[in-house]
């Protein structure tokens, strides 16, 4: 068994950079972009909640979060980061990389659903629903950051793991500006459909009704591509470096990673 575990190891280390290489950093990519879409978003859609549910009639500029408010949106979030980084880390180890990391999408598609349909019309409603749902949504991402990272790191050779990890991680820029890019789109689309007075002319009229969809389609359009991943990675098999070393099952790791036959130890 140790002789076939260093087989699969080596096999491995001198592997190709081959296609599924490319699919992978693609796949565990995506989980990185929305979790950066959700954690650096959030700060356009504050602004707007600020705007509709905490306007101060008389004041002299448009309705913003209270400090503690603000603060516990932006904070419960990176709450459930750790938590889940330490549970879902734990849990990976245990059940494998795949199981769980299926789990971790589907409680940020959940979470990310639940998010844009926030419940009633008051303020302590809508920011006690969004406190809730971004803490579990910060438990998903939390378990997602460490199973990418370790899926990634056993899928690359001894050539270019750098280049492979990193091309993981960039993706977290591309959500940050995605989320930016797609707020910007929302708003100008929504600003040019429903026409609203300046503030300074009139302070009631210049925030339409239908500017509370706004946010909340920004928030749950994240569940689509989340899904979409959650489907790409139910398809992905175990790495095989977890299939050899905590599953001791050396022969499965390499023929489906690498489609190679090792031999077998003599008795």
């Amino acid at each position: 068994m140790a002789r076939e575990q260093l087989q699969v190891l080596n096999a491995l280390d001198v592997a190709k950079t081959q296609w599924y290489h490319f699919t992978t950093i693609i796949i565990v990519g995506m989980g990185f972009f929305t979790d950066a879409y959700d954690l650096f978003c959030i700060s356009f859609v504050t602004k707007l909640i600020g705007r509709l549910y905490y306007h101060v009639d008389g004041a002299s500029k448009p309705g913003t979060l209270p400090p503690n408010v603000s603060a516990a949106v932006n904070g419960v979030a990176l709450c459930g980061t750790l938590a889940g980084q330490l549970f879902f880390g734990w849990l990976g180890d245990k059940m494998g990389r795949k199981r769980v990391y299926g789990m971790t999408l589907m409680l940020m598609v959940i979470c990310f659903v639940a998010l844009g349909l926030s419940f009633d019309s008051s303020p302590k409603s809508v920011m006690s629903t969004l406190c809730f749902f971004r803490f579990w949504l910060g438990f998903g991402i939390g378990g997602d950051y460490p199973l990418s990272a370790t899926i990634m790191s056993e899928y690359t050779n001894k050539k270019t793991p750098g280049a492979i990890i990193v091309a993981v991680f960039a993706m977290q820029g591309f959500g940050i500006l995605v989320g930016g890019l797609f707020a910007i789109i929302v708003s100008t689309a929504f600003k040019a459909k429903f026409s609203a007075p300046a503030y300074e002319v009139d302070a009631i009229a210049s925030t339409v009704p239908q500017a509370d969809y706004v946010w909340r389609i920004i928030l749950i359009v994240r569940a689509l591509p989340t899904a979409l991943t959650y489907y790409w990675r139910t398809k992905m098999p175990e790495t095989a470096r977890y299939t050899a070393l905590v599953a001791k099952n050396a022969r499965k790791a390499v023929s489906k990673v690498l489609q190679v036959d090792i031999e077998a130890e003599p008795q």
